[in-house]
């Protein structure tokens, strides 16, 4: 062989070996985010992959089931809110003309749903007077005076305004 097709052959080996290291700078460059990523599932470099994905699915598993747990106990607060008597209105007043001060009043007391109690207090000069009427669904079977009903109108809406709506389990 000649010179020139010695020179063209060792520049041609030269590139060959130029991209082969390059090519191998790259393959180790990826392997090594490999490795990381793997670390970072949780391997330790003696397992494999498929060990690895069945720990995480273990681990899904486990937060899944905590999740479901979780959402019963969130369920079962809400329903204790909304039974607890948490509503209040007071209305007060003067129940008779020759007195002053506004010393009568009427409370309601109810739940989310308008379940509880309208408490009224009549105070005159020489006694005083307290009531209790029970009310279920904000409305009671007792005849209920206008300052009573509308206690229990204030104490059974929402900030907005509303009336809660009943549901069916609840009823």
């Amino acid at each position: 062989m000649d010179a020139p097709t010695l020179t063209t052959l060792a520049i041609a080996a030269v590139v060959v070996a130029l991209a082969a290291l390059v090519l191998a700078i790259g393959s180790q460059r990826r392997l090594a985010q490999v490795r990381r990523d793997f670390a970072a599932l949780g391997g330790d470099g003696t397992t494999d992959i498929a060990r690895v994905a069945a720990g995480q699915n273990q681990r899904i598993d486990r937060i899944t089931a905590e999740v479901s747990r979780l959402r019963e106990h969130v369920a079962s607060a809400e329903e204790d809110v909304r039974q607890s008597l948490r509503n209040v209105a007071v209305v007060r007043y003067d129940a008779f003309g020759d007195m002053g001060g506004r010393l009568s009043f009427s409370a309601a007391i109810v739940d989310d749903l308008g379940d509880g109690i309208v408490l009224s207090s009549i105070h005159a000069r020489g006694e005083s007077r307290t009531y209790a009427k029970g009310v279920v669904g904000g409305r009671s079977s007792i005849t209920l005076t206008p300052e009573e009903q509308q206690a229990l109108s204030s104490a059974t809406k929402d900030e907005k305004g509303r009336v809660p709506a009943r549901t069916k389990d609840a009823s």
